[in-house]
C-alpha cells in the first residue's frame, strides 16, 4: 500500500505514537461513550461515564434497569441529558432484543449488516454507529468526524462539504481493510486536529504534515 493518504497515516504515526483508543475499561463501556459524546467533549463523557461507574451502573443489565430520570441526571455533565437518556434507552432496547444483552453475541454478527441495523436506531447516526462497530466490535469501518474533514479538506484531498459516506468511501478504498489501522489513523487524526489543526488557529507551520 502505497499513497498519499497512507503515507499521511505513516507520518503521524511516527510522529505521534501509539495512540491506544478508545478510552474505556469494556466494549459496552466504549459504546455508552461513543452515544454520550455526540455534540459535546470527551470530558464532558468522562464525568458521566464516572458518574455512572459510582453508581456501578456500567453493565447493560443495571442501565436498562435504571430509570430514565435517574440516569437523565447522571448523564447530565454530557449534555443533552433527555435526549442522550433516550438515545441510551433505544439502543438497550435494541441490544437486548436483538442479542439478548450479550457483546459477544453481537460480535458475531456480520459487520455491514450490524451497521444497518445500528443505523436503524433511533438516534445513531453513521459516526456514532462506525465508533461503536470500530472500537468497540472490532470491526473495520472507518469513523470519520469534523476532524477529519477539516485537516484533510485543507490538504486537499476532500472537500469539507462532501458527506459522511463519500469521506468514509474515501479513505477505505486507499487504506488496508485493518481495523487496528482504521482505529489508530481516526486517533491520530482527533491527536493532530487538537494540536496543530485548530478550527481558529491553526499552527501549518509547525505542524507535521505542513509538506503534505
Amino acid at each position: 500500500m502505497d499513497n498519499a493518504i497512507f503515507k499521511v497515516y505513516k507520518k503521524l504515526s511516527a510522529h505521534f505514537g501509539p495512540q491506544k483508543w478508545w478510552p474505556a475499561r469494556s466494549s459496552f463501556e466504549v459504546i455508552i461513550g461513543a452515544i454520550l459524546t455526540q455534540n459535546t467533549n470527551w470530558q464532558n463523557v468522562e464525568r458521566a461515564i464516572a458518574n455512572l461507574k459510582e453508581e456501578s451502573l456500567l453493565t447493560p443489565d443495571k442501565l436498562r434497569n435504571t430509570k430514565s430520570a435517574k440516569l437523565a441526571k447522571l448523564i447530565r455533565p454530557a449534555g443533552y441529558f433527555n435526549i442522550k437518556t433516550k438515545r441510551l434507552k433505544n439502543f438497550l432496547r435494541y441490544f437486548f432484543n436483538r442479542y439478548n444483552g450479550r457483546i459477544d453475541n453481537m460480535r458475531k454478527a456480520p459487520g455491514e449488516a450490524l451497521r444497518k441495523e445500528l443505523l436503524a436506531v433511533n438516534g445513531i447516526g453513521p459516526e456514532t454507529a462506525d465508533s461503536i462497530l470500530l472500537y468497540a466490535l472490532g470491526k473495520p469501518f472507518f469513523v470519520v468526524d469534523a476532524y477529519t474533514k477539516r485537516i484533510f479538506s485543507r490538504h486537499g484531498f476532500i472537500n469539507e462539504t462532501d458527506d459522511y459516506s463519500k469521506v468514509q468511501r474515501f479513505f477505505m478504498e486507499r487504506l488496508p481493510k485493518d481495523k487496528n489501522i482504521y482505529n489508530e489513523y481516526h486517533a491520530l487524526i482527533v491527536k493532530l486536529a487538537k494540536e496543530f489543526c485548530s478550527k481558529k488557529k491553526s499552527k501549518c507551520t509547525e505542524c507535521v504534515l505542513r509538506d503534505s
